[in-house]
């Protein structure tokens, strides 16, 4: 199978000389990393080529890297049930960079590049129906961002009082924690077993 993926990564970047970056195999799985600018082309070269055939979008995804200049990868898998090959098809962006959608290659990429949007705040420039899926519809941010606090902007409850699901920004309370000050930390004044023998 090495073999084999060495084969297809020449192929590849032997057809697609101005669109791969450059290629790697980790772990049995073939990794090639594309420009951004020509993602919609490539993906119809790999869903066409009859060398490649992979007919299968199985995920679209992204990775957060807050330090880069080009924050994003966005990161494509598919799979190829003619030749038995997985790929894995990766393009770094900016922040304020778009990405162009591969719904005209797999029509359900369109849901795969919701997500990502949601998730992420990727915008796909031609995606014909770009808005959040996962998240409800006044939501502020992108979760999967590692600047995205964990405890989020607003909690969600049901008002009894009111009959209905309401909205409120986040409060950390502290009154559920019940300390018993038998920890160093939280400052108490008190002898541990033992401290006797000291004096």
């Amino acid at each position: 199978m090495p073999e084999a993926l060495h084969e297809l990564a020449a192929h590849i970047e032997m057809r697609c000389p101005n669109d791969v970056i450059g290629t790697a195999i980790t772990n049995g799985e073939l990794t090639v990393t594309v420009t951004p600018s020509s993602i919609a082309a490539f993906i119809e070269f790999l869903r066409a080529d009859p060398a490649c055939k992979f007919s299968t979008l199985v995920d679209i995804t992204a990775v957060d890297w807050p330090q880069r200049a080009a924050r994003f990868d966005v990161v494509y898998h598919l799979l190829s049930m003619y030749q038995n090959h997985r790929v894995r098809v990766k393009l770094a962006v900016r922040e304020d960079e778009q990405v162009d959608t591969i719904t005209g290659v797999f029509p359900g990429a369109s849901w795969y590049e919701r997500e990502v949007f949601d998730m992420f705040g990727i915008l796909f420039a031609g995606h014909p129906d770009l808005r959040r899926l996962l998240t409800d519809y006044g939501f502020s941010g992108h979760p999967l961002r590692k600047d995205f606090p964990t405890t989020g902007y607003v909690e969600v409850r049901y008002d009894e009082a009111l009959k209905r699901v309401v909205y409120e920004p986040v409060k950390l309370a502290q009154d559920y924690r019940q300390f018993d000050f038998l920890s160093p930390w939280e400052g108490a004044q008190y002898m541990l077993p033992g401290d006797e023998k000291k004096a």
